[in-house]
C-alpha cells in the first residue's frame, strides 16, 4: 500500500500523529495528576491551620513553607507541562494539516494574497498567490521576515546557474530533515510574531549612543556607589555627621533620574524589541546547533557566528539589561538605582551592545528569514517525494522536459505533457478547442519554470533549463481605476516585453490569446507582426491561440516555429478531451458545438 514514493510522506505525517496522540494523553493525565497533589497540598495547609489555631509565628511560617514549597515546585512542573502538551498538539495540528496538503487541500496555511499584483511580469498569470495558490501550497514560514523572503523568491527568482544549484541543494538536505523543519515551525509558531517587528528592530542598528557624555556617566556609576561606601562607612565610624547620608542621598537620587524621560523610552522600546530578540532567538538556537553539509546552509551559520559569539548568545545578553529596567519602579529598584546608577549603567550597558552588534543584526534575521524560506521550500520537496530536481543549463535558450505536470492537480487527474525548446529564437504555437487544455499547459510550463529558477524539485520526469527572465500575459483584465480598456492594458503589457527586448534581455514568454480585446482582422494582422518581432529579437516562448493561421507561421519559419495542437473529440453529442498534445495544427473546433448544448441557435 505504502511502497509508492508519493506515498512516503503520508506515512511519516501518521506517525507523528499517532506518536503524539499518545504523547498528548500521557502529559494530560500528568497535568491532571500535578492539579489534583497542589489541591491536597492546598487543602493539607488550610486543614492543618484550622486544627492547629494556637501556632506561634515561627511555627506558622515553618508549616507554611512545608506545604508551599512542593506546591510551588509542582506549578513549575505544570507549567513546563503545559508547554509540552501545546508542542505536542501544535505539532499533531501541524501533521494533520500536511496529509491534507496531500489531498491537496492548502487552506490551513497563509496565502500571500495581499502580494497579488497585476503589474508583476507573471505572479497573476500563473496564480502564485491566494486560495489553493502555489504560495499557499508550500508556505510554511513562521516569521514575517521569513514570509517575505519566500515571496521575494518567487516575485524575483534567481538567474545564475550557480546559485539555483546552492539553493537546490540546501532545499534537498533540509528536505531529508523532516524532524528539523518541524521543530523548527512548531518553535516559531507558538511565539508572538508581528510584520512590524522589521520596524522595531531597526532601531537596534541605530549606533547613535542613549545618552550623552557617556565618558562622564562611566566616571559616575562608578564614583556614587563609590562615595556612598566611604559615605556610610565614615559615617558607621562617627567620622562624620549622619546628616550627610540624607543630603547625598538626595544628591545621587537626582543624578540617578536626570535621565527619567530617556531611560522610559528606552525602556519602552527595549521591553517589544527583547521580547522580539528572545523569541526569534530560539529559532536561530536551531539554526546553530543544526549539522549540515550543503554550503548555503553552512555558509549560514557562519552568518549567525559574529567574533565566535553566536547570535543567540549575543541576544540574550539584552534580557540581564531589561530585567534591571523592568525593576525600576519597585522600592528595591528605586533603591539601587540611588546608590549605584543603575539604570544608567544598563543603558551605557545597552550602547555598548549595540556598538558591537548593530552592524551584524540584520545580517542574524536575513540568515533567519533565508532558513524559513528554505525550510518551506524543503517541506515542498518532502511532501512531493517523487519530483525531481531540473538540471540547469548556461546556454539559451533552453527548456526540454519529459512528462511535466501542474503541481496543483491531483495526481490521478493530472495529464502530464512534453516540452523541447532548445534553440533561439523559437516558440511553440499552441491552437486547440475551447477547455482543451491551451490554457493549463501554459500554466504547467510556467510554474515548472518558476520552481526550477527558485531551486525547487519541479513536476516532471526530466526537465532542463535555462534560467531567463519569464514574462506572460494570460489573464489581462482593463481596469477601471485607470480607465484603460482591456485592450490597452494588454498593448500595454506587450510594450513592457518588446522594451525588455530592447535592452537586450534574454526572455522566456508565454501568451495566451493575443490581442484578445480587438476585431478578429485586426487580431490576425497583430498576432503575426508581433510574432515577426519577436523572432528578429531572437527571443522564445509558447503562444497559444485560437486563430489557426498564426500556424501558417512556421512556413516562413520552419526551423524556429513548430505548430502543437490540443483536439476535441465529438462524437455524435459527446465531447470529451485528451488533454494530450500533440504536433500540427487543431483539426477540430467546439465552440458551436457548446452553443448548441447550451440550447443557443448557431
Amino acid at each position: 500500500m505504502y511502497n509508492k514514493k508519493e506515498d512516503q510522506p503520508a506515512v511519516y505525517y501518521q506517525s507523528v500523529i499517532n506518536e503524539n496522540i499518545i504523547t498528548i494523553a500521557t502529559l494530560k493525565k500528568q497535568i491532571h495528576l500535578m492539579g489534583t497533589i497542589r489541591l491536597f497540598l492546598l487543602i493539607g495547609w488550610i486543614a492543618h491551620l484550622l486544627l492547629t489555631p494556637h501556632l506561634s509565628w515561627l511555627s506558622l511560617t515553618g508549616i507554611t513553607l512545608l506545604y508551599f514549597i512542593p506546591f510551588t515546585g509542582l506549578m513549575v512542573f505544570h507549567n513546563k507541562l503545559a508547554i509540552k502538551r501545546q508542542y505536542a498538539q501544535t505539532l499533531r495540528t501541524l501533521c494533520e494539516n500536511e496529509l491534507k496538503v496531500l489531498q491537496y487541500d492548502y487552506s490551513a496555511f497563509e496565502d500571500g494574497a495581499t502580494s497579488k499584483d497585476v503589474h508583476h511580469p507573471f505572479s497573476l498569470d500563473l496564480d502564485l498567490f491566494g486560495e489553493q495558490s502555489v504560495f499557499q501550497s508550500f508556505n510554511r514560514t513562521v516569521t514575517p521576515c521569513g514570509y517575505e523572503k519566500l515571496i521575494g523568491w518567487l516575485l524575483n527568482p534567481l538567474t545564475r546557474k550557480s546559485d539555483i544549484l546552492a539553493r537546490q541543494k540546501a532545499v534537498e538536505e533540509l528536505s531529508g530533515k523532516p524532524e528539523l523543519r518541524q521543530h523548527f515551525y512548531v518553535t516559531g509558531y507558538a511565539t508572538q510574531r508581528d510584520k512590524n517587528d522589521a520596524d522595531l528592530l531597526e532601531k537596534l542598528t541605530e549606533h547613535s549612543a542613549g545618552i550623552r557624555y557617556q565618558k562622564i556617566w562611566s566616571i559616575l556609576t562608578v564614583l556614587i556607589p563609590a562615595l556612598w561606601v566611604v559615605i556610610l562607612l565614615t559615617t558607621s565610624l562617627g567620622l562624620v555627621d549622619s546628616a550627610i547620608i540624607v543630603l547625598f542621598f538626595i544628591v545621587s537620587g537626582a543624578i540617578a533620574n536626570s535621565k527619567f524621560k530617556q531611560v522610559t523610552e528606552v525602556h519602552r522600546t527595549l521591553d517589544k524589541i527583547q521580547k522580539i530578540m528572545s523569541a526569534y532567538a530560539s529559532l536561530i538556537v536551531i539554526i546553530e546547533k543544526g549539522e549540515f553539509q550543503s554550503r548555503s546552509l553552512t555558509d549560514l551559520q557562519q552568518r549567525l557566528l559574529t567574533n565566535s559569539l553566536t547570535a543567540s548568545k549575543a541576544i540574550n545578553q539584552l534580557t540581564p539589561i531589561l530585567k534591571v529596567l523592568d525593576q525600576r519602579a519597585s522600592l528595591p529598584g528605586v533603591l539601587f538605582n540611588v546608590f549605584t546608577l543603575r539604570e544608567i549603567r544598563a543603558i551605557i550597558r545597552l550602547d555598548r551592545w549595540k556598538q558591537m552588534h548593530h552592524e551584524h543584526i540584520a545580517q542574524w534575521f536575513e540568515s533567519l528569514a533565508d532558513f524559513d524560506a528554505l525550510c518551506s521550500l524543503a517541506g515542498f520537496a518532502f511532501n512531493n517525494s517523487d519530483y525531481i530536481y531540473p538540471k540547469i543549463t548556461e546556454e539559451y535558450f533552453t527548456l526540454s522536459g519529459k512528462a511535466v505536470g501542474h503541481p496543483l492537480i491531483p495526481r490521478e487527474k493530472c495529464v502530464k505533457n512534453d516540452i523541447q525548446m532548445e534553440k533561439h529564437p523559437y516558440f511553440m504555437i499552441i491552437t486547440g478547442a475551447n477547455m482543451a487544455g491551451k490554457s493549463t499547459y501554459l500554466r504547467t510550463i510556467g510554474i515548472n519554470y518558476l520552481l526550477a529558477c527558485i531551486g525547487a524539485p519541479v513536476c516532471a520526469a526530466e526537465l532542463t533549463v535555462f534560467p531567463a527572465a519569464m514574462v506572460t500575459s494570460l489573464r489581462t483584465s482593463d481596469s477601471l481605476k485607470d480607465n484603460e480598456s482591456y485592450f490597452f492594458t494588454e498593448l500595454k503589457r506587450l510594450k513592457m516585453i518588446i522594451d525588455r527586448l530592447q535592452n537586450g534581455e534574454k526572455l522566456f514568454i508565454i501568451l495566451d490569446e493575443i490581442l484578445k480585446g480587438t476585431n478578429s482582422e485586426d487580431k490576425q494582422k497583430g498576432s503575426l507582426a508581433l510574432i515577426r518581432q519577436f523572432m528578429t529579437y531572437q527571443t522564445c516562448g509558447l503562444i497559444a491561440t485560437h486563430d489557426l493561421i498564426l500556424g501558417n507561421l512556421r512556413d516562413e519559419h520552419p526551423d524556429n516555429i513548430e505548430n502543437f495542437r490540443f483536439e476535441a473529440d465529438i462524437e455524435g453529442d459527446k465531447l470529451s478531451f485528451s488533454y494530450r498534445m500533440k504536433e500540427g495544427i487543431a483539426q477540430n473546433m467546439n465552440a458551436c458545438f457548446l452553443m448548441k448544448k447550451m440550447g443557443i441557435t448557431v
